[in-house]
């Protein structure tokens, strides 16, 4: 996991671009979701969170986004 606030905006776009991140969270809520999620860009930047996969995401105890992740929400919600 790797806070916003701790990576410089050209760092960020790099890593972005060559695929070293996919997710993004909100730290507060514990809700990861893709970076193309609506309602993850409106969080603030010190609430935002990256993650390299999904797996790395739910190992630090955050949920699916109901807004992309949908089916992957589901069966948290089932579980």
């Amino acid at each position: 996991m790797i806070a916003h606030k701790d990576l410089a905006p050209s760092t960020l776009f790099n890593q972005v671009k060559n695929n070293l991140i996919l997710f993004a969270g909100n730290r507060k809520l514990k809700i990861y979701g893709t970076l193309q999620c609506a309602s993850g860009k409106r969080m603030k930047k010190e609430n935002r969170a990256f993650f390299k996969n999904e797996t790395e995401a739910i190992s630090f105890g955050y949920r699916p986004c109901g807004h992309c992740l949908r089916d992957q929400y589901r069966q948290w919600k089932a579980n």
